[in-house]
């Protein structure tokens, strides 16, 4: 008998080491260093009997300080992130949606220095060359021959600017299964499917979680993919790890605070005959210092960089402190990001969001760490054209985002809680007057939508300055897309949000009174 371990990490996002960036000393149960220590011990402590393949499941590269880093300052390589995986003998990688972030030629360069090739079934065009090496790769280990067919989210374009996907196309990830698992199952011996995409439905029951869009396709891939032994999926930063449908399934979370681990084991006639899925959490694991020596350097430089100040706000705190009520009364934070994009943009409406409960604003003399602690993603900047009709949806979708309890109290709808948490898709609009009461059902409970002092009319067309994330209707936002966009503004909201602190060197917050919730 042979036993089969794959290992797995996803949505590393960046975070290699144990912190996230809160100040210099901050320490968190997560990053990429724990994580290898965990995988490295696995590699070294193999038994004759036992294979180790080790599989980097996407979004890799952007979303920590220390990634936004490395793409903001061309002197540095890039390549160190690649670099760590190569040392950790890799056997194979898969892109996510995020490494799109910074365009093809970043990409290009950030993974240049790997050893292990880049899958991507359903990712095809004439750009791939540098981005995608196969459809699938087989390693053979021990007389096993074990394929691994890469398959990124299909919803990749939904989000991403075009620039960054120019002479890319993205398929669902269910039709290229269809396509090459029935070929691989008679190339080799175990079918491995490593999939940056999450679950549109229960796994275990098949009970819809969220709306079928092509995202997620999980589910698809565990009933109507036959031949598939193990699947390896990320993208919603779960935490998942058991057999569904028969087929052994892990999600390891996000930020490394996880590794995937899936165990076959195969009799001698090399057939599956008994299987497991399991997570290893990283959180007890010490950090690798062997490893992080490829690194240090560049990290004490980010720490340095992150401390640097970029203004002064005077008035209102733009600290925040309590996250719900900043989200149903708004916040000066909130409002500064609104008055960047509406300068920017030359609008005078306006939408962002806060995107987590661990956003912390700005304090009076702001940083680098506290901006980008609080504004992480790349998104640049777009304008649209809506009527007025499309703007009301989009508050009612917004609205929909909170519970009123029976003794009035408000909580987050479960809808945007599980199976992923989505407080990102609660959105704060400037420039508008308008009023939620939560005491109306939901879709009925835009009950005042105002634009300089007039109601707005249905057909009324007004320009909203919006990240492209939901300018392209991410977040179920099907109201915004890209045939509306009348103006981009390719620059990162940081950046811009940095530009304007920098241009205004004392900046007086103030607490916005354009909209109500009613409970």
């Amino acid at each position: 008998m042979v036993k089969i371990k794959i290992l797995s990490t996803s949505d590393i996002h960046g975070y290699i080491y144990p912190t996230k960036y809160l100040s210099t000393a901050d320490q968190q149960p997560l990053g990429f260093l724990k994580a290898a220590t965990i995988i490295d011990d696995i590699q070294r402590n193999s038994l004759p009997d036992e294979v180790v393949v080790t599989i980097e499941n996407g979004d890799w590269i952007q979303g920590s300080p220390f990634a936004t880093y490395l793409a903001k300052h061309p002197a540095e390589p890039s390549e160190y992130l690649t670099q760590l995986t190569t040392t950790l003998h890799y056997d194979a990688g898969v892109l996510g949606n995020h490494e799109f972030n910074y365009g093809l030629d970043y990409l290009r360069m950030a993974e240049s220095d790997r050893d292990y090739p880049l899958l991507g079934a359903n990712i095809n065009g004439g750009e791939t060359q540098g981005i995608i090496d196969a459809p699938y790769t087989i390693l053979e280990r021990q007389e096993i021959r074990i394929a691994i067919l890469g398959l990124t989210t299909a919803y990749v374009p939904t989000w991403e600017t075009a620039d960054h996907l120019t002479g890319l196309t993205f398929d669902s990830a269910v039709t290229a299964a269809k396509k090459w698992v029935p070929r691989l199952r008679q190339q080799a011996d175990v079918v491995v499917v490593a999939y940056h995409g999450g679950f549109e439905a229960d796994p275990a029951s098949g009970v819809a979680t969220e709306r079928a869009t092509g995202e997620n396709e999980g589910y698809q891939l565990l009933t109507a993919v036959p031949g598939i032994d193990a699947l390896i999926t990320g993208h919603q930063h779960r935490q998942l790890a058991d057999v569904y449908q028969g087929i052994p399934t892990t999600q390891p979370g996000e930020k490394g605070v996880a590794v995937g681990l899936i165990e076959l084991t195969l009799d001698k006639d090399k057939r599956v005959i008994n299987r497991d899925a399991r997570l290893l959490s990283t959180a007890a694991a010490q950090p690798a210092k062997w490893l992080a020596s490829l690194t240090d350097t560049t990290e004490a430089r980010v720490q340095q960089w992150l401390d640097q100040p970029i203004g002064q706000l005077t008035g209102a705190s733009l600290t925040v402190t309590d996250p719900m009520a900043a989200r149903l009364q708004g916040h000066p934070y909130l409002q500064l990001v609104n008055d960047v994009e509406m300068a920017v943009g030359q609008t005078d409406v306006a939408v962002t969001s806060l995107f987590n409960d661990e956003v912390r604003g700005l304090g009076q003399q702001p940083t680098v760490r506290q901006l980008l602690n609080s504004y992480g993603y790349p998104n640049t900047l777009v304008v649209e054209r809506l009527s007025g009709q499309n703007i009301r949806l989009a508050l009612e979708r917004c609205a929909s985002f909170f519970d009123r309890q029976a003794d009035g109290t408000v909580t987050v709808n479960p809808a945007f809680m599980q199976p992923k948490q989505q407080l990102y898709n609660y959105d704060l609009y400037s420039g508008l007057d308008y009023t939620f009461d939560l005491r109306q059902p939901v879709g009925q409970r835009v009950v005042r939508l105002n634009y300089h002092g007039m109601p707005v009319q249905p057909d009324q067309l007004l320009e909203v300055a919006v990240n492209q994330y939901r300018g392209n209707g991410g977040g179920e936002y099907p109201m915004f897309n890209a045939s509306k966009i009348v103006r981009e503004i390719n620059i990162d909201l940081p950046e811009l949000i940095m530009a304007y602190l920098e241009a205004h060197p004392v900046i007086e917050g103030h607490q916005p009174t354009n909209f109500k919730v009613l409970v």
